[in-house]
Protein backbone atom coordinates (compact mmCIF):
# COMPACT_ATOMS: atom_id res chain seq x y z
CA UNK A 1 0.00 0.00 0.00
CA UNK A 2 2.61 2.23 0.69
CA UNK A 3 4.60 1.59 -2.38
CA UNK A 4 1.50 2.57 -4.06
CA UNK A 5 0.97 5.92 -2.59
CA UNK A 6 4.36 6.98 -3.26
CA UNK A 7 3.86 6.16 -6.85
CA UNK A 8 0.68 7.75 -7.06
CA UNK A 9 1.93 10.74 -5.37
CA UNK A 10 5.15 10.24 -7.92
CA UNK A 11 2.54 10.25 -11.15
CA UNK A 12 -0.61 12.22 -10.37
CA UNK A 13 -0.23 13.74 -7.21
CA UNK A 14 1.95 17.16 -7.92
CA UNK A 15 0.81 19.48 -10.37
CA UNK A 16 3.94 18.94 -12.57
CA UNK A 17 3.64 15.22 -12.84
CA UNK A 18 -0.05 15.66 -13.60
CA UNK A 19 0.79 18.01 -16.38
CA UNK A 20 3.58 15.21 -17.47
CA UNK A 21 1.22 13.10 -17.62
CA UNK A 22 -1.81 14.56 -19.10
CA UNK A 23 0.75 15.50 -21.82
CA UNK A 24 2.36 12.02 -22.22
CA UNK A 25 -1.40 10.79 -22.89
CA UNK A 26 -2.01 13.39 -25.35
CA UNK A 27 1.16 12.77 -27.32
CA UNK A 28 0.75 9.10 -27.55
CA UNK A 29 -2.94 9.44 -28.48
CA UNK A 30 -1.89 12.16 -31.00
CA UNK A 31 0.58 9.87 -32.63
CA UNK A 32 -1.33 7.01 -32.78
CA UNK A 33 -3.87 8.77 -34.51
CA UNK A 34 -1.25 9.70 -37.13
CA UNK A 35 0.05 6.20 -37.43
CA UNK A 36 -4.09 5.21 -37.56
CA UNK A 37 -4.12 7.19 -40.29
CA UNK A 38 -1.29 6.72 -42.57
CA UNK A 39 -1.62 3.06 -42.29
CA UNK A 40 -5.49 3.54 -43.83
CA UNK A 41 -4.47 5.83 -46.52
CA UNK A 42 -1.69 2.90 -47.78
CA UNK A 43 -4.23 0.66 -47.63
CA UNK A 44 -6.64 2.41 -49.15
CA UNK A 45 -4.30 3.07 -52.16
CA UNK A 46 -3.50 -0.66 -51.80
CA UNK A 47 -6.73 -1.14 -52.35
CA UNK A 48 -7.27 0.89 -55.25
CA UNK A 49 -3.75 -0.47 -57.11
CA UNK A 50 -5.88 -4.45 -56.73
CA UNK A 51 -9.20 -2.56 -57.96
CA UNK A 52 -7.62 -0.86 -60.97
CA UNK A 53 -4.43 -3.33 -61.79
CA UNK A 54 -5.42 -6.53 -61.09
CA UNK A 55 -9.07 -7.33 -60.01
CA UNK A 56 -10.86 -5.33 -62.75
CA UNK A 57 -8.38 -6.07 -65.67
CA UNK A 58 -7.98 -10.21 -65.26
CA UNK A 59 -11.90 -10.72 -65.22
CA UNK A 60 -12.34 -7.99 -68.05
CA UNK A 61 -9.85 -10.44 -69.90
CA UNK A 62 -11.77 -13.29 -68.97
CA UNK A 63 -14.46 -11.69 -70.52
CA UNK A 64 -12.34 -10.67 -73.53
CA UNK A 65 -11.45 -14.15 -73.99
CA UNK A 66 -14.81 -15.24 -73.99
CA UNK A 67 -15.97 -13.01 -76.52
CA UNK A 68 -12.90 -13.80 -79.00
CA UNK A 69 -13.51 -17.92 -78.69
CA UNK A 70 -16.88 -17.21 -79.99
CA UNK A 71 -15.59 -14.31 -82.70
CA UNK A 72 -12.85 -17.14 -83.95
CA UNK A 73 -15.68 -19.32 -84.04
CA UNK A 74 -17.73 -17.66 -86.01
CA UNK A 75 -15.71 -16.23 -88.43
CA UNK A 76 -14.14 -19.44 -89.09
CA UNK A 77 -17.85 -20.95 -90.34
CA UNK A 78 -17.77 -17.39 -91.86
CA UNK A 79 -14.36 -18.53 -94.43
CA UNK A 80 -15.70 -22.10 -94.77
CA UNK A 81 -19.55 -20.63 -95.99
CA UNK A 82 -18.22 -17.61 -98.75
CA UNK A 83 -15.49 -19.93 -99.77
CA UNK A 84 -17.65 -21.49 -102.29
CA UNK A 85 -15.67 -24.45 -103.92
CA UNK A 86 -12.05 -24.02 -102.81
CA UNK A 87 -12.74 -20.61 -104.00
CA UNK A 88 -14.74 -20.99 -106.89
CA UNK A 89 -18.19 -19.09 -106.31
CA UNK A 90 -16.43 -17.11 -103.39
CA UNK A 91 -18.33 -14.30 -102.04
CA UNK A 92 -15.16 -12.22 -101.87
CA UNK A 93 -15.56 -9.47 -99.14
CA UNK A 94 -17.42 -11.39 -96.69
CA UNK A 95 -14.18 -14.03 -97.38
CA UNK A 96 -11.65 -11.52 -96.88
CA UNK A 97 -12.83 -9.55 -93.96
CA UNK A 98 -13.62 -13.34 -91.98
CA UNK A 99 -10.24 -14.15 -92.44
CA UNK A 100 -9.07 -11.10 -91.38
CA UNK A 101 -11.23 -11.38 -88.30
CA UNK A 102 -10.40 -14.64 -87.72
CA UNK A 103 -6.76 -13.58 -87.80
CA UNK A 104 -7.21 -10.63 -85.03
CA UNK A 105 -9.57 -12.90 -82.55
CA UNK A 106 -6.59 -15.58 -82.57
CA UNK A 107 -3.85 -13.19 -81.24
CA UNK A 108 -6.55 -11.62 -78.83
CA UNK A 109 -6.88 -15.11 -77.39
CA UNK A 110 -3.28 -15.48 -77.11
CA UNK A 111 -2.91 -12.24 -75.30
CA UNK A 112 -6.08 -12.76 -72.91
CA UNK A 113 -4.54 -16.51 -72.23
CA UNK A 114 -1.13 -15.19 -71.33
CA UNK A 115 -2.97 -12.31 -68.83
CA UNK A 116 -5.07 -15.08 -67.15
CA UNK A 117 -1.81 -16.98 -66.22
CA UNK A 118 -0.40 -14.57 -64.89
CA UNK A 119 -3.57 -13.29 -63.09
CA UNK A 120 -4.00 -16.84 -61.73
CA UNK A 121 -1.01 -17.29 -59.88
CA UNK A 122 -1.86 -18.36 -56.65
CA UNK A 123 -5.11 -20.02 -57.18
CA UNK A 124 -4.73 -23.76 -58.12
CA UNK A 125 -8.72 -23.93 -59.45
CA UNK A 126 -7.61 -20.71 -61.69
CA UNK A 127 -4.11 -22.00 -62.92
CA UNK A 128 -5.94 -25.55 -63.73
CA UNK A 129 -8.79 -23.98 -65.86
CA UNK A 130 -5.86 -22.08 -67.27
CA UNK A 131 -4.19 -24.91 -68.22
CA UNK A 132 -6.75 -26.93 -69.64
CA UNK A 133 -8.19 -23.80 -71.71
CA UNK A 134 -4.86 -23.41 -73.09
CA UNK A 135 -4.49 -26.74 -74.67
CA UNK A 136 -7.88 -27.47 -75.78
CA UNK A 137 -7.86 -24.11 -77.85
CA UNK A 138 -4.44 -25.95 -79.29
CA UNK A 139 -6.78 -28.63 -80.10
CA UNK A 140 -9.23 -26.62 -80.90
CA UNK A 141 -6.63 -24.56 -83.55
CA UNK A 142 -5.75 -27.89 -84.94
CA UNK A 143 -8.76 -28.95 -85.84
CA UNK A 144 -9.92 -25.15 -87.76
CA UNK A 145 -6.61 -25.44 -89.16
CA UNK A 146 -7.52 -28.82 -91.02
CA UNK A 147 -11.19 -27.37 -91.92
CA UNK A 148 -9.79 -24.30 -93.92
CA UNK A 149 -7.27 -26.78 -95.37
CA UNK A 150 -9.59 -29.26 -96.00
CA UNK A 151 -12.12 -26.03 -98.03
CA UNK A 152 -9.22 -24.90 -99.96
CA UNK A 153 -9.49 -28.55 -102.28
CA UNK A 154 -12.00 -29.01 -104.72
CA UNK A 155 -14.89 -31.25 -103.22
CA UNK A 156 -13.45 -31.36 -99.55
CA UNK A 157 -16.42 -28.99 -98.34
CA UNK A 158 -17.65 -32.24 -96.58
CA UNK A 159 -14.22 -32.91 -94.74
CA UNK A 160 -13.95 -29.53 -94.10
CA UNK A 161 -17.55 -29.54 -92.04
CA UNK A 162 -16.99 -32.32 -90.48
CA UNK A 163 -14.05 -31.13 -88.57
CA UNK A 164 -15.43 -27.75 -88.24
CA UNK A 165 -18.20 -29.42 -86.34
CA UNK A 166 -15.35 -31.43 -84.43
CA UNK A 167 -13.92 -27.81 -83.32
CA UNK A 168 -17.18 -26.44 -82.57
CA UNK A 169 -17.99 -29.17 -80.49
CA UNK A 170 -14.72 -28.82 -78.80
CA UNK A 171 -15.41 -24.91 -78.10
CA UNK A 172 -19.08 -25.17 -76.47
CA UNK A 173 -18.50 -28.34 -74.03
CA UNK A 174 -14.84 -27.52 -72.93
CA UNK A 175 -13.55 -23.99 -73.57
CA UNK A 176 -16.57 -22.09 -73.81
CA UNK A 177 -17.61 -23.06 -70.02
CA UNK A 178 -14.20 -22.86 -69.05
CA UNK A 179 -13.84 -19.21 -69.91
CA UNK A 180 -17.41 -18.78 -68.15
CA UNK A 181 -15.84 -20.31 -64.88
CA UNK A 182 -12.78 -17.96 -65.28
CA UNK A 183 -15.13 -14.33 -65.66
CA UNK A 184 -17.34 -15.87 -62.61
CA UNK A 185 -14.69 -16.99 -60.34
CA UNK A 186 -12.70 -13.66 -61.66
CA UNK A 187 -15.47 -11.46 -60.46
CA UNK A 188 -15.90 -13.00 -57.53
CA UNK A 189 -12.54 -12.52 -56.34
CA UNK A 190 -12.97 -8.97 -57.30
CA UNK A 191 -16.65 -9.04 -55.13
CA UNK A 192 -14.79 -10.56 -52.09
CA UNK A 193 -11.65 -8.40 -52.31
CA UNK A 194 -14.85 -4.98 -52.68
CA UNK A 195 -16.22 -6.36 -49.50
CA UNK A 196 -13.08 -6.78 -47.66
CA UNK A 197 -11.85 -3.33 -48.64
CA UNK A 198 -15.54 -1.49 -47.69
CA UNK A 199 -15.33 -3.60 -44.38
CA UNK A 200 -11.60 -2.23 -43.38
CA UNK A 201 -12.59 1.29 -44.07
CA UNK A 202 -15.77 1.26 -41.92
CA UNK A 203 -12.94 -0.34 -39.42
CA UNK A 204 -11.06 2.82 -39.68
CA UNK A 205 -12.99 5.36 -40.30
CA UNK A 206 -14.98 3.75 -36.57
CA UNK A 207 -11.46 3.74 -35.29
CA UNK A 208 -10.53 7.20 -36.55
CA UNK A 209 -13.66 8.80 -35.04
CA UNK A 210 -13.14 7.04 -31.54
CA UNK A 211 -9.29 7.70 -31.44
CA UNK A 212 -9.96 11.34 -32.54
CA UNK A 213 -12.87 12.15 -29.83
CA UNK A 214 -10.80 10.35 -27.27
CA UNK A 215 -7.87 12.99 -27.93
CA UNK A 216 -10.43 15.82 -27.92
CA UNK A 217 -12.02 14.83 -24.62
CA UNK A 218 -8.12 14.44 -23.44
CA UNK A 219 -7.08 17.73 -24.66
CA UNK A 220 -10.18 19.52 -23.20
CA UNK A 221 -9.91 18.37 -19.80
CA UNK A 222 -6.08 19.59 -20.03
CA UNK A 223 -7.49 22.89 -21.03
CA UNK A 224 -9.52 22.76 -17.98
CA UNK A 225 -6.98 21.67 -15.63
CA UNK A 226 -4.58 24.59 -17.29
CA UNK A 227 -7.74 27.35 -16.75
CA UNK A 228 -8.82 26.09 -13.00
CA UNK A 229 -5.08 25.62 -12.00
CA UNK A 230 -2.95 28.25 -13.24
CA UNK A 231 -6.16 30.71 -13.85
CA UNK A 232 -5.86 31.60 -17.24
CA UNK A 233 -8.41 31.59 -19.91
CA UNK A 234 -7.13 29.54 -22.41
CA UNK A 235 -3.79 28.34 -23.31
CA UNK A 236 -2.69 29.09 -26.69
CA UNK A 237 -0.49 25.74 -27.75
CA UNK A 238 -3.51 23.48 -26.54
CA UNK A 239 -5.75 25.15 -28.21
CA UNK A 240 -4.08 25.09 -31.38
CA UNK A 241 -3.41 21.48 -30.59
CA UNK A 242 -7.43 21.00 -30.21
CA UNK A 243 -8.43 22.66 -33.51
CA UNK A 244 -5.20 20.34 -35.36
CA UNK A 245 -6.58 17.69 -33.80
CA UNK A 246 -10.31 18.72 -35.04
CA UNK A 247 -9.24 19.00 -38.75
CA UNK A 248 -7.19 15.71 -38.54
CA UNK A 249 -10.26 14.27 -37.76
CA UNK A 250 -12.77 15.75 -40.35
CA UNK A 251 -9.87 15.41 -42.93
CA UNK A 252 -9.10 12.19 -42.46
CA UNK A 253 -12.76 10.93 -42.02
CA UNK A 254 -13.52 12.47 -45.08
CA UNK A 255 -10.61 10.58 -46.78
CA UNK A 256 -12.05 7.57 -45.57
CA UNK A 257 -15.69 8.21 -46.27
CA UNK A 258 -14.58 9.43 -49.74
CA UNK A 259 -12.46 6.60 -50.99
CA UNK A 260 -15.54 3.76 -49.39
CA UNK A 261 -18.21 6.58 -52.12
CA UNK A 262 -15.29 6.13 -55.02
CA UNK A 263 -14.80 2.33 -54.48
CA UNK A 264 -18.63 1.64 -54.34
CA UNK A 265 -19.39 3.47 -57.55
CA UNK A 266 -16.21 1.92 -59.17
CA UNK A 267 -16.99 -1.50 -58.05
CA UNK A 268 -20.92 -1.62 -58.03
CA UNK A 269 -22.54 1.48 -60.12
CA UNK A 270 -19.78 1.19 -62.68
CA UNK A 271 -18.01 -2.08 -62.77
CA UNK A 272 -21.11 -4.23 -62.37
CA UNK A 273 -22.73 -2.81 -65.73
CA UNK A 274 -19.26 -3.85 -68.00
CA UNK A 275 -19.33 -7.00 -66.21
CA UNK A 276 -22.96 -7.53 -67.71
CA UNK A 277 -22.14 -5.47 -71.10
CA UNK A 278 -18.88 -7.67 -71.53
CA UNK A 279 -20.67 -11.00 -71.27
CA UNK A 280 -23.83 -9.32 -73.27
CA UNK A 281 -20.85 -8.89 -75.88
CA UNK A 282 -19.72 -12.25 -75.85
CA UNK A 283 -23.22 -14.08 -76.15
CA UNK A 284 -24.16 -11.78 -79.34
CA UNK A 285 -21.07 -12.53 -80.82
CA UNK A 286 -21.81 -16.60 -80.15
CA UNK A 287 -25.79 -15.86 -81.04
CA UNK A 288 -24.03 -14.34 -84.37
CA UNK A 289 -21.91 -17.47 -84.97
CA UNK A 290 -24.87 -19.80 -84.30
CA UNK A 291 -26.31 -17.99 -87.63
CA UNK A 292 -23.36 -18.76 -89.75
CA UNK A 293 -23.37 -22.02 -88.48
CA UNK A 294 -26.98 -22.78 -89.14
CA UNK A 295 -26.51 -21.72 -92.95
CA UNK A 296 -23.39 -23.69 -93.05
CA UNK A 297 -24.92 -27.29 -91.34
CA UNK A 298 -28.29 -28.35 -92.82
CA UNK A 299 -27.93 -31.22 -90.53
CA UNK A 300 -27.45 -29.20 -87.22
CA UNK A 301 -29.82 -26.22 -88.11
CA UNK A 302 -32.48 -27.23 -85.69
CA UNK A 303 -29.66 -27.17 -82.98
CA UNK A 304 -28.46 -24.30 -84.11
CA UNK A 305 -31.85 -22.57 -83.92
CA UNK A 306 -32.81 -23.40 -80.89
CA UNK A 307 -28.80 -22.11 -79.29
CA UNK A 308 -29.78 -18.80 -81.23
CA UNK A 309 -32.99 -18.41 -79.39
CA UNK A 310 -31.47 -19.68 -75.89
CA UNK A 311 -28.43 -16.60 -76.45
CA UNK A 312 -31.28 -14.44 -77.33
CA UNK A 313 -33.16 -15.44 -74.29
CA UNK A 314 -30.17 -14.60 -71.99
CA UNK A 315 -29.64 -11.04 -73.72
CA UNK A 316 -33.37 -10.10 -73.78
CA UNK A 317 -35.50 -13.20 -71.34
CA UNK A 318 -38.88 -13.44 -72.79
CA UNK A 319 -41.21 -15.72 -70.82
CA UNK A 320 -42.62 -18.90 -73.28
CA UNK A 321 -41.32 -17.33 -76.41
CA UNK A 322 -40.36 -18.92 -79.30
CA UNK A 323 -38.38 -17.78 -82.23
CA UNK A 324 -41.75 -17.24 -84.35
CA UNK A 325 -43.07 -14.85 -81.45
CA UNK A 326 -40.01 -13.44 -79.78
CA UNK A 327 -39.70 -10.50 -82.16
CA UNK A 328 -43.69 -9.57 -81.54
CA UNK A 329 -42.95 -10.03 -77.74
CA UNK A 330 -39.81 -7.93 -77.89
CA UNK A 331 -41.56 -4.64 -79.77
CA UNK A 332 -44.34 -5.59 -77.38
CA UNK A 333 -42.40 -5.61 -74.03
CA UNK A 334 -40.32 -3.06 -75.50
CA UNK A 335 -42.62 -0.10 -75.82
CA UNK A 336 -44.26 -0.90 -72.40
CA UNK A 337 -40.75 -0.18 -71.12
CA UNK A 338 -40.41 2.91 -72.92
CA UNK A 339 -43.71 4.34 -71.66
CA UNK A 340 -43.24 3.49 -68.10
CA UNK A 341 -39.13 2.68 -66.73
CA UNK A 342 -40.97 0.31 -64.49
CA UNK A 343 -42.52 -1.73 -66.26
CA UNK A 344 -39.95 -4.09 -66.89
CA UNK A 345 -41.00 -7.28 -68.41
CA UNK A 346 -38.46 -8.96 -69.59
CA UNK A 347 -34.98 -10.57 -68.24
CA UNK A 348 -31.29 -11.24 -69.20
CA UNK A 349 -27.88 -8.76 -69.52
CA UNK A 350 -30.33 -5.90 -71.14
CA UNK A 351 -32.36 -6.40 -68.00
CA UNK A 352 -29.47 -6.23 -65.49
CA UNK A 353 -27.95 -3.10 -67.36
CA UNK A 354 -30.95 -1.63 -67.40
CA UNK A 355 -31.18 -2.23 -63.18
CA UNK A 356 -28.43 -0.42 -62.94
CA UNK A 357 -28.41 2.87 -64.74
CA UNK A 358 -26.31 5.25 -62.52
CA UNK A 359 -24.36 8.00 -65.36
CA UNK A 360 -25.71 10.62 -67.62
CA UNK A 361 -26.42 9.34 -71.05
CA UNK A 362 -26.43 5.95 -69.66
CA UNK A 363 -30.10 5.07 -70.05
CA UNK A 364 -30.43 6.25 -73.42
CA UNK A 365 -27.54 4.73 -74.24
CA UNK A 366 -28.48 1.35 -73.35
CA UNK A 367 -31.89 1.53 -74.73
CA UNK A 368 -30.57 2.48 -77.86
CA UNK A 369 -28.61 -1.02 -77.85
CA UNK A 370 -31.83 -2.72 -77.57
CA UNK A 371 -33.36 -1.13 -79.99
CA UNK A 372 -30.24 -2.02 -82.62
CA UNK A 373 -30.77 -5.45 -81.08
CA UNK A 374 -34.21 -5.47 -82.39
CA UNK A 375 -33.04 -4.66 -85.99
CA UNK A 376 -30.89 -7.39 -85.92
CA UNK A 377 -33.48 -9.53 -84.75
CA UNK A 378 -35.48 -8.96 -87.81
CA UNK A 379 -32.80 -9.39 -90.29
CA UNK A 380 -32.61 -13.02 -88.59
CA UNK A 381 -35.59 -13.90 -89.71
CA UNK A 382 -35.07 -12.65 -92.81
CA UNK A 383 -32.21 -14.62 -93.17
CA UNK A 384 -34.13 -18.04 -91.81
CA UNK A 385 -37.16 -16.76 -94.46
CA UNK A 386 -34.64 -16.58 -97.57
CA UNK A 387 -33.18 -19.99 -96.41
CA UNK A 388 -36.86 -21.33 -96.66
CA UNK A 389 -36.93 -19.92 -99.84
CA UNK A 390 -34.69 -22.02 -101.39
CA UNK A 391 -32.91 -18.96 -101.73
CA UNK A 392 -29.25 -19.72 -99.94
CA UNK A 393 -26.53 -17.45 -101.32
CA UNK A 394 -28.84 -15.03 -101.28
CA UNK A 395 -29.37 -15.39 -97.52
CA UNK A 396 -25.49 -16.08 -97.02
CA UNK A 397 -24.74 -12.62 -98.70
CA UNK A 398 -27.61 -10.78 -96.49
CA UNK A 399 -25.88 -12.67 -93.37
CA UNK A 400 -22.53 -12.13 -94.12
CA UNK A 401 -22.37 -9.12 -96.29
CA UNK A 402 -21.40 -5.63 -95.18
CA UNK A 403 -23.07 -3.54 -97.37
CA UNK A 404 -25.78 -0.97 -95.55
CA UNK A 405 -28.75 -2.41 -94.20
CA UNK A 406 -27.85 -6.20 -94.42
CA UNK A 407 -27.09 -8.13 -91.43
CA UNK A 408 -23.57 -7.64 -90.34
CA UNK A 409 -23.67 -4.18 -91.20
CA UNK A 410 -26.75 -3.91 -88.37
CA UNK A 411 -24.63 -6.31 -85.72
CA UNK A 412 -22.12 -3.90 -86.30
CA UNK A 413 -24.42 -0.99 -85.60
CA UNK A 414 -25.36 -2.88 -82.38
CA UNK A 415 -22.28 -4.03 -81.12
CA UNK A 416 -21.34 -0.29 -81.50
CA UNK A 417 -23.86 1.14 -79.29
CA UNK A 418 -23.25 -1.56 -77.13
CA UNK A 419 -19.56 -0.35 -76.86
CA UNK A 420 -21.22 3.14 -76.22
CA UNK A 421 -22.83 1.72 -72.91
CA UNK A 422 -19.67 0.05 -71.77
CA UNK A 423 -17.59 3.21 -72.58
CA UNK A 424 -19.77 5.47 -70.26
CA UNK A 425 -19.37 2.89 -67.56
CA UNK A 426 -15.69 1.98 -68.16
CA UNK A 427 -14.87 5.74 -67.83
CA UNK A 428 -16.70 6.20 -64.90
CA UNK A 429 -15.04 3.44 -63.08
CA UNK A 430 -11.57 4.96 -64.60
CA UNK A 431 -12.49 8.21 -62.88
CA UNK A 432 -13.43 6.79 -59.63
CA UNK A 433 -9.92 4.84 -59.22
CA UNK A 434 -8.30 8.61 -60.02
CA UNK A 435 -10.61 10.08 -57.84
CA UNK A 436 -10.33 8.03 -54.99
CA UNK A 437 -6.36 7.79 -54.98
CA UNK A 438 -6.99 11.76 -55.19
CA UNK A 439 -8.59 11.73 -51.87
CA UNK A 440 -5.45 9.97 -49.97
CA UNK A 441 -2.86 11.61 -51.93
CA UNK A 442 -4.54 14.84 -51.26
CA UNK A 443 -5.86 14.48 -47.83
CA UNK A 444 -3.71 12.08 -45.92
CA UNK A 445 -0.41 13.70 -45.65
CA UNK A 446 -3.04 16.99 -44.15
CA UNK A 447 -4.48 14.74 -42.29
CA UNK A 448 -1.50 12.99 -40.79
CA UNK A 449 0.51 16.61 -40.22
CA UNK A 450 -2.30 17.73 -38.24
CA UNK A 451 -2.02 14.66 -35.97
CA UNK A 452 1.21 15.25 -35.70
CA UNK A 453 1.44 18.87 -35.30
CA UNK A 454 -1.54 18.64 -32.24
CA UNK A 455 1.42 16.44 -30.49
CA UNK A 456 3.62 19.05 -31.33
CA UNK A 457 1.84 22.01 -30.39
CA UNK A 458 0.52 20.36 -27.08
CA UNK A 459 4.13 19.68 -25.63
CA UNK A 460 5.13 23.52 -26.68
CA UNK A 461 2.01 24.87 -24.36
CA UNK A 462 3.07 23.02 -21.87
CA UNK A 463 6.51 23.93 -21.50
CA UNK A 464 6.40 27.34 -20.04
CA UNK A 465 3.64 26.00 -17.62
CA UNK A 466 6.71 23.01 -16.42
CA UNK A 467 9.06 25.84 -16.56
CA UNK A 468 7.60 27.24 -13.54
CA UNK A 469 8.07 24.27 -11.65
CA UNK A 470 11.44 23.94 -12.50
Amino acid sequence: MAARAALRRRYWASVPARLRLLRAVTVLLAAALAVLLTVAGFAVLGAWSSVADRDAPRTTSAADLDLALNDMDAQAANILLSNGDAGKGRLQTPYTKAVGYYGDARREIGHDLRTLAVAAQGSRADEQTVESLTDDFAEYQELIGRALENDGHSGGKAAALADYRRATDLLRTRLLPAASTLVSSNNAAFDAEYASARSTLDTQLAAVLALGALLLAVLGALQWYLTRRFRRILNPGVLAATVCTLLAVILGSQMLSASATHLRVARHDAFDSVVALSRARAIAYDANADESRYLLDPQRRAQYEASFLAKSQELYGLKDATLSTYNAELDTTWQAYRTDHRDLRFTGEFRRELDNITFPGERAAAEQTVETYAVYQRDDRKVRALLAAGKEREAAEFCMGWDPDTSNAHFGEWMAALDRVAGINRAHFTSSVGEGRSAVDGLLPWAAGLSVAAALLCMVGLRPRLAEFA
